[in-house]
């Protein structure tokens, strides 16, 4: 499904529904960026750097800025339309604050029929189950209707919070990977958890 297929609801548990593109849950919702996202995208990162880059690459000099941003949409249209990848902007329902992003990247077809899936949350809306609620939402999704078997994740061995959401959500623990992603300006060791459809369903929120 890409983002130019019709609005679809479907019968999936019942604490949320799927429309298109945009997924629903019971305290968030997520869908595509937009270029109109930019300003508070820009203000939610810039006021959770410190918080963000130990998880993430080296931010480039215009991280924040609005051309970078538009830039980003665009690549995220065409991952979407090419079968690449998927990205989504987590806003909460009821005052439509953004809270962070999702991505599914990697995304390998034929005999693999898996992805890469990615995450981060602003420092205000950390810790309050909003990244957890998401994924309960897009994971059944990414199985269902993107038509992927796998979707792993990987992490660094020292990132407790992220390690303790997978485990949450099912995922299972299958490795260690040596200085595996140039995170924070350097190499750094990863471990590498996987989700197979079978594995549903996924715990409810609470």
């Amino acid at each position: 499904m890409t983002a130019n297929s019709p609005m679809m609801r479907l019968p999936l548990p019942g604490f949320f529904t799927v429309r298109g593109a945009q997924l629903e849950g019971r305290r968030v919702f997520l869908r595509p960026p937009r270029d109109a996202d930019w300003r508070g995208w820009a203000e939610l990162r810039g006021h959770s750097r410190e918080f963000l880059m130990p998880w993430e690459p080296v931010w480039p000099s215009d991280a924040l800025g609005r051309a970078a941003f538009r830039r980003r949409v665009r690549m995220v249209g065409i991952e979407w339309r090419e079968d690449l990848g998927y990205s989504w902007l987590l806003f909460r329902r009821g005052d439509g604050a953004l809270l962070g992003g999702i991505t599914l990247s990697n995304i390998r077809r034929g005999v693999a029929q898996s992805g890469s899936l990615g995450y981060w949350i602003g420092q205000p809306h950390a810790r309050r189950g909003y990244t957890t609620e998401a994924l309960q939402v897009l994971l059944p999704y990414a199985f269902d209707h993107i038509g992927l078997h796998r979707i792993e994740a990987a992490c660094l061995p020292h990132n407790a919070a992220s390690r303790g959401l997978l485990t949450k959500l099912g995922f299972l623990e299958e490795g260690h990977a040596r200085q595996y992603l140039r995170i924070n300006g350097s190499w750094q060791d990863h471990v590498l958890y996987g989700l197979l459809k079978g594995d549903l369903p996924l715990p409810r929120p609470e």
